[in-house]
Order: C-alpha cells, then sequence, then structure tokens
C-alpha cells in the first residue's frame, strides 16, 4: 500500500455515491460499456506537491485509491486486448476498465507496474522507443529537474530565480509555452549548456530502458504496445513518414523484446492529432487497435482504431471525478464545449 507524510486533499466522503446511480443508467441503456484511461508519470503525493509539470504526474496515493474503488465496485481491470473481445461481444452487464501509460519512464517501471501487481490487475504500456533507444531528449523532464533542483536558471541569458514551487511551475509553464512554438530539442541542448546540466545523465535518471522492458515483458500484467518513434504528432507528417513513426515503432518492440506490439496509441490523441487517414495507417502498419484521447466510452461495435481514451491529470484526485468519466459525462462534457 502506499503511504505519504502528505494527507489527500480534501473531497466529499461519499461523493463518488452520488453519480454512480447515472452509471445504473447508462448500463440499462447501453448494455456494457468500457472506460479506457490514461496517464503518463506518477508520484507519491508530497513529492507531487512541488513538481513544476505537476499535473503531468498522476498522485500515487490516488490511483492505489482508485483501483480498490473499481475492483471494489464491480469493474474488471484488462488489458487492450481484453477490452477489444468485450467490445466485440457486448454482454450486457459487463462493465471493464483499461489503465494505459503512454511514452513510458523510468516510473513506469519502478513505480506504476509494482502498484498494479499489488492489486494483481494488468496495465498497458504505450512505449515510444526513442526513449529507451536513447535517441530522444527528455527536454520536458530534463527542464522540470533543473527547475525543481534550482533556486534560479538561465534561459537565452536571462537568469530566473525560481526559490519557490509557485515560482518553479510558473517558469515551467513559460518556458515549455516558448520551446513548444520553435524547436524543443535545440531550446534544450541550449539551456543543458547553459545550466551545466548533463543531458545523458538526466535521460538515463527519466527514461525506461530496454532492460526494464524485457524484465517486465513476459509478465502476465504487463502489455506491451506503440507508440511511434520520436512522439510526432502523427497528422502533422506526410503519409510516408507517419508510416514510418507506426511501423517503426511497432517494428522496434518485436525485434527488441519479441512481443507482438499488437495496439497502438497516437501522440496527443485529439481530433487535430490524428484523423481518418492515421486510423487507416495503424491498420496497415499491422496493428489491431488505435487509441485517441477523445473522451468516451468504449461500446459494443467501437471502431477498435479509434478508440477514446480518458487522460487522467494530477489534478484529479476525486473519486467522484473518475465515476464521471466511467459514465461518460465527461465525454459528453468534452463534445458539447468542442474539447475533442
Amino acid at each position: 500500500m502506499v503511504t505519504s507524510t502528505t494527507a489527500p486533499p480534501a473531497r466529499r466522503p461519499g461523493a463518488e455515491n452520488l453519480v454512480r446511480p447515472v452509471g445504473a443508467l447508462v448500463d440499462t441503456v447501453l448494455g456494457s460499456r468500457g472506460c479506457l484511461f490514461t496517464f503518463h508519470r506518477v508520484a507519491a503525493p508530497d513529492r507531487w506537491e512541488t513538481l513544476p509539470n505537476r499535473n503531468f504526474y498522476l498522485d500515487l496515493a490516488f490511483m492505489d485509491r482508485l483501483l480498490g474503488y473499481l475492483k471494489r465496485t464491480g469493474w474488471s481491470i484488462v488489458t487492450i486486448e481484453e477490452a477489444m473481445r468485450r467490445t466485440r461481444r457486448g454482454t450486457a452487464g459487463d462493465r471493464f476498465v483499461n489503465f494505459s501509460v503512454d511514452d513510458c519512464y523510468r516510473d513506469t517501471f519502478e513505480e506504476v507496474i509494482p502498484l498494479f501487481r499489488r492489486h494483481g490487475v494488468p496495465v498497458t504500456l504505450f512505449v515510444t522507443t526513442g526513449i529507451p533507444d536513447g535517441t530522444l531528449p527528455m527536454c520536458w523532464a530534463g527542464l522540470e529537474d533543473t527547475l525543481l533542483n534550482n533556486d534560479r536558471v538561465v534561459v537565452r541569458g536571462e537568469t530566473i530565480a525560481v526559490p519557490t514551487s509557485e515560482a518553479k511551475r510558473a517558469a515551467y509553464d513559460r518556458i515549455a509555452a516558448a520551446w513548444d512554438q520553435d524547436t524543443p530539442e535545440l531550446r534544450y541542448a541550449e539551456f543543458c549548456a547553459d545550466n551545466g546540466v548533463d543531458a545523458d545523465a538526466m535521460d538515463r535518471k527519466h527514461a525506461i530502458s530496454w532492460d526494464m522492458l524485457e524484465a517486465v515483458r513476459n509478465d502476465p500484467l504487463v502489455e506491451i504496445g506503440g507508440h511511434t518513434v520520436a512522439h510526432r504528432r502523427i497528422s502533422s507528417l506526410s503519409a510516408a513518414e507517419a508510416f514510418a513513426e507506426i511501423d517503426g515503432c511497432r517494428k522496434r518492440l518485436q525485434g527488441r523484446l519479441g512481443v507482438a506490439a499488437d495496439h497502438f496509441a497516437f501522440p496527443y490523441g485529439r481530433s487535430g492529432d490524428c484523423g481518418p487517414r492515421d486510423f487507416d495507417i495503424v491498420r496497415e502498419a499491422g496493428f489491431k487497435s488505435g487509441a485517441t484521447t477523445r473522451k468516451g466510452l468504449v461500446r459494443h461495435g467501437q471502431d477498435v482504431f479509434r478508440l477514446p481514451r480518458v487522460t487522467l491529470g494530477g489534478a484529479q484526485r476525486h473519486l467522484a471525478l473518475a465515476e464521471l468519466h466511467l459514465t461518460g459525462v465527461s465525454g459528453v462534457a468534452a463534445r458539447v464545449l468542442g474539447r475533442v
């Protein structure tokens, strides 16, 4: 069980019980439903509070509570492979959840997989192969780490004081937004030089390795799928470039780990990031499914190459909000607001 010296955020006890009846109504209408959750990194509650990019991380104690809650309330936690089987069957009353980790970092191996093992349930790893290969610089992790462990940083000749957690978060948002409009890899290399950061050591500190992936490749509670070679936005690429990112990832996983790597998740994954052409490319590359980050439930007859997934961010530490995702309410709201 995950423990921490920091108490979890205050929440209304039992608030999730007020939402759960909506799920019963959904079951009556739909017959079966699945919800695919995705996240990137995890951190213990006391560390989570200090992180400059903390919404990128799930509170590990909340994940522990959520897994326990799902098991107590009759949800099946399954692989993507099993979710596809259940989607085809559409058995009345069937309720299932999948959890997938996108990108995959060292904490996937050190924290996420052990937590899921303790609960006896599977987790899906959508691996960006450039991370264990060391060809994709850990720009955002390196920026965050440097801010977290220093009281000031130098950015393009400007010294920025970051003495508090609030100042570090503000600096991270400002710097990351500027890098995202430019060439992050080049800006990060300049940042490392200006601040005496060993980029290779930073990569080793945060990246998942092939040795780690080899250690779990035969674990029945670990499913391994693809998330491109270099985490590029597929819709922005030519058809040939997109195929190389998608097919190259699958072939690298198969060749290095000897796994089927049958399932794929799009980087970013919203409507502007992947479309019909890209769904077809995933199929052509030999994958059995393609997952987006468009909120919604998985239902009988679902197009398996445009699977909806709900992204869990760090601020989402309430079971009542998880119930809104499980009932599909958050997906409806996202479509109404145009956040797809």
